[in-house]
């Protein structure tokens, strides 16, 4: 598959939020989407990118973006990481791997000269029409939604 770029159709995806429900990219045409791809939830800096844009979050709503937020943990994992930090905007439970594959974000990873395969943190802005608009691979855990709105300027 070959690696996606700005300005290409974002890939569609149907996935569960952390209450069940189903969601789908196309729910938000219309609406600009933060399509944010985290490693692993509650740990050091996917928790410091969750509440940078909870504490965001109205901002960004009143600027007519939504958020949502992709890692492989579970439902259940969710409703915890949720709960704990009071996130208000929707965690999807990606535990096939189809949207981090569909976005090519699961690749291999190295720790502490450990290598295996996980997330890559990755942003990506998506349009109201459904394009990518952006695409952050740096991702500044501690000041995701200033990154974000920079590039909407």
């Amino acid at each position: 598959m070959s690696e996606l770029k700005e300005g290409d159709k974002a890939p569609s995806f149907s996935a569960k939020d952390q209450n069940g429900n189903n969601v789908t990219l196309e729910q938000f045409k219309g609406k600009k989407v933060v399509l944010y791809f985290y490693p692993k939830d509650d740990t050091p800096g996917c928790t410091a990118e969750a509440c940078d844009f909870r504490d965001n979050y109205q901002g960004l709503l009143a600027k007519g973006i939504e958020v949502l937020g992709v890692s492989v943990d579970d439902e259940k994992s969710h409703q915890k990481f949720i709960n704990k930090h009071s996130l208000p905007f929707t965690l999807l439970a990606d535990t096939d791997q189809k949207i981090v594959e569909a976005y090519g974000v699961w690749g291999e990873k190295n720790m502490y000269g450990k290598k295996y395969m996980g997330t890559q943190r990755t942003t990506f802005i998506i349009d109201e029409q459904g394009n990518i608009a952006h695409i952050i691979k740096k991702v500044d855990t501690k000041n995701a939604t200033e990154q974000v709105l920079s590039l909407l300027k």
